[in-house]
């Protein structure tokens, strides 16, 4: 229980998405991870953009990771909760996903970011493995 409570890591990401069944891990356009189920991605760590950047400097943000989710109302859910550090941008208005920085991430558990990622594969397995997997995880 204590791995589970204890706070995120970046390294847990890629544990934690590796961890799911018919995970391929690519190299993204610029060498960044992508995680896939089925040829979808459902987790990847971006490279620097223009839409996500330091207010007060401008530096565009060399962390952020995406994670796709289930829904908008999902989405909403996360990024207008003020005790959790997800984010979007106008560049990912309509799109299923949510973005964290890396430096954030510890602002989660082991067991909230599990959860994320879980839902993230969820969202882009198909119809039989997000039917096995939930078969085989009732509790999840």
């Amino acid at each position: 229980m204590a791995t589970v409570s204890r706070r995120a890591r970046v390294a847990d990401v890629h544990e934690l998405a590796l961890g799911m069944p018919h995970v391929t891990l690519i190299d993204g356009p610029r060498g960044n991870p992508v995680y896939q189920v089925g040829g979808k991605s459902f987790v990847f760590f971006r490279t620097p953009r223009p839409d996500a950047f330091d207010a007060e400097t401008g530096q565009r943000y060399a962390d952020v990771i995406v994670f796709w989710v289930p829904s908008e109302s999902d989405k909403q859910a996360l990024v207008q909760d003020p005790g959790l550090p997800f984010f979007t941008t106008a560049h990912f208005d309509g799109h299923p996903s949510v973005l964290v920085r890396g430096s954030r991430i510890g602002e989660l558990t082991v067991g909230e970011l599990s959860e994320v990622v879980q839902d993230a594969w969820l969202s882009r397995a198909s119809r039989k493995r997000a039917a096995d997997w939930l078969a085989m995880h009732p509790s999840e």
